[in-house]
């Protein structure tokens, strides 16, 4: 592979084409690549090329099915259930936001529950694709032990993520992702492959002390946002994704780094609705919504009241014009998957 960093068209090509060597069809590549290189031009790295190595790896190692029979299951016209075979995550949730988007046109709401998955990416990313239909739409996904339920010292919740977007009658969509950890996972994760620290109080070493060392971190506890309020949203997310759906849950999901013992069996559920269900004038509303609140007054230094997603947005603009940063340890990643 070249050194230089690449556009972005030359770089899904060349990760469609790793993905299809560890046995990806060309549909289910796709999906994979442009899940994987949206999280890298909205600036979310720790969910971007970093993990490709670990895919491939848990293909090759088959806990991940490259070639699954995913089923659906019609329980009414608005609620599916979706077992995903084990296949990659990108490809089961997919499958499942395109569910829900379908249920909720015919219907008005659309209730898709997926397990059998694994991690795919950014939540805000299949959201975005549900508020494109001018739907609103709620998103809860797992993930493996990261976060101790309050008052614990072992881990057992994930960090996981609580998303919901809603159209806004403008081209800029509100796209609310948030891990329910201090920061996430991937952030920890790549501070760790390149010997950085992290920031101070967002993670316990495994004696339950403070610490900024990122190795110490992942083999530790992740602090919840808010005390036990946070550790009480991912027992919330835990619950919805996981027990509900038939995914693992209680710290059974697999890490899709060090553990592949077998298939993470991540749950996802998806939440979608009309936003005109009950007022016809729902995007002149929201509009007057947003208006409202950004016309606040402003502490000194903000320019801009901002509303969850019109950053990812601008960066994601500004990032498709520009070459992707590719950093070196994630070249000789690229360079060994393609050999």
């Amino acid at each position: 592979m070249e050194k230089d960093n690449l556009k972005t068209p030359q770089l899904k090509k060349l990760v469609i084409k790793i993905f299809k060597k560890h046995g990806l069809s060309q549909s289910h590549a796709s999906i994979s690549t442009e899940a994987l290189i949206n999280a890298e031009l909205v600036g979310a790295y720790g969910h971007g090329l970093s993990r490709l190595k670990m895919y491939c790896d848990r293909i090759s190692k088959k806990v991940i099915n490259a070639k699954p029979k995913i089923k659906i299951k019609k329980i009414s016209q608005s609620i599916s259930h979706i077992d995903a075979n084990n296949s990659i995550g990108f490809v089961a949730a997919d499958v499942g936001i395109k569910k829900a988007i379908d249920n909720a046109k015919k219907t008005g709401i659309g209730l898709v529950a997926v397990k059998n998955s694994g991690h795919y990416g950014l939540s805000g990313y299949y959201a975005e694709q549900a508020v494109k239909k001018n739907l609103i739409t709620m998103i809860y996904t797992n993930a493996p032990p990261a976060v101790a339920p309050h008052g614990a010292l072992k881990s057992l919740f994930g960090t996981n993520p609580i998303c919901f977007g809603t159209p806004t009658g403008s081209k800029v969509p509100f796209i609310l992702d948030t891990s329910i950890s201090m920061i996430n996972r991937g952030k920890i994760r790549v501070a760790a492959r390149n010997n950085q620290k992290i920031p101070e109080g967002v993670a316990l070493d495994k004696f339950g002390n403070p610490t900024v060392d990122a190795k110490k971190a992942l083999a530790g506890v992740q602090l919840p946002i808010a005390g036990f309020r946070g550790s009480g949203l991912a027992w919330m997310v835990d619950i919805l994704s996981g027990t509900l759906t038939g995914g693992n849950h209680a710290g059974k999901v697999k890490d899709p780094f060090d553990d592949f013992s077998g298939p993470q069996n991540i749950g996802h559920l998806f939440i979608t609705f009309r936003a005109n269900l009950f007022q016809k004038n729902y995007n002149q509303r929201i509009k007057e919504n947003i208006r409202t609140i950004k016309r606040l007054p402003k502490i000194k230094g903000v320019k801009e009241i901002m509303y969850p997603g019109q950053n990812k947005f601008k960066r994601f603009k500004e990032n498709s014009k520009k070459k992707i940063n590719i950093p070196e340890i994630i070249k000789k990643d690229l360079e060994t998957l393609l050999n």
